[in-house]
């Protein structure tokens, strides 16, 4: 007993000693550490003044990691949803993978938050003006650009069709000395004193430095490591060809939490 818990004690400090360097190496351009900063509303909201080139955009309420789902149950995690005072909602993804980043996701996302934004009855003219703004590690749309605005237009008027729903490709490739430039060079910093502004270094200094940031990150981590083992229990659930048992010891869930997913697989 005493051998096994040394070594559930060391296997704790090791996994705790990779979650560090991890946090070290940490970009905003990883999707989860971005969430973490970015739930911050003053930092969400330069986020979004400095992709939109408006000072005058107000933020009041933002959420990292929010689910949203279609009408099948399919989910979609987005890394930000924010929506400001005029009930403007967006949501901003990084993308490290290309991908990520095809046309067709950009639409589902923009298509989940129109489904997810209203509710029955609700006319059509209530819908949200909608944002979808993909940050890439590439320039995916492949025009050199540092910034690409797609918007549905009327061909044969060359009018906007005046559907309200945005979707915005920001290029991380692009590090010039504009606002833009500086804010992507931003995002590809591990060290807090290499960013150009000072709001979203203090917060990445907070979880890579402070030691209550530090703890967060790493209870966050290991919440990661939770939701990536329930999918693997829900692919496991779905083939049938593994008992209860099994399947809680190939995760590392408790019996009683595979039996919760199935029932919610059944419903």
């Amino acid at each position: 007993m005493a051998e096994v818990e040394t070594q559930n004690n060391l296997d704790f400090e090791r996994k705790h000693e990779e979650d560090l360097r991890r946090i070290r190496d940490f970009r905003l351009m990883d999707d989860n550490f971005m969430s973490k900063v970015f739930e911050d509303k003053p930092c969400a909201e330069f986020l979004l003044r400095i992709i939109l080139n408006r000072d005058d955009l107000k933020v009041k309420e933002v959420h990292g990691q929010h689910d949203l789902n279609n009408i099948q149950g399919r989910s979609v995690r987005l890394d930000i949803l924010a929506v400001d005072h005029e009930n403007r909602a967006y949501n901003v993804e990084v993308q490290r993978s290309d991908s990520g980043a095809v046309a067709k996701r950009a639409r589902y996302n923009s298509s989940l938050l129109d489904a997810n934004l209203t509710r029955k009855g609700d006319a059509y003219d209530a819908l949200n003006e909608t944002y979808v703004i993909f940050i890439t590690e590439n320039d995916v749309l492949r025009g050199g650009l540092p910034i690409y605005h797609i918007n549905r237009i009327i061909e044969e008027m060359g009018k906007s069709f005046g559907d309200e729903a945005h979707i915005i490709y920001v290029n991380s490739q692009i590090k010039d000395d504009t606002a833009l430039g500086k804010l992507m060079h931003d995002f590809s910093c591990t060290n807090p004193k290499d960013m150009y502004y000072k709001i979203l270094a203090d917060r990445v200094r907070y979880f890579k430095e402070d030691e209550e940031g530090v703890l967060t990150m790493c209870r966050e981590m290991e919440n990661m490591r939770k939701a990536e083992r329930i999918e693997i229990a829900k692919r496991m659930l779905a083939s049938g060809k593994l008992t209860y048992e099994d399947i809680a010891a190939f995760t590392d869930l408790t019996l009683e939490e595979i039996k919760a997913l199935a029932v919610q697989k059944t419903a």
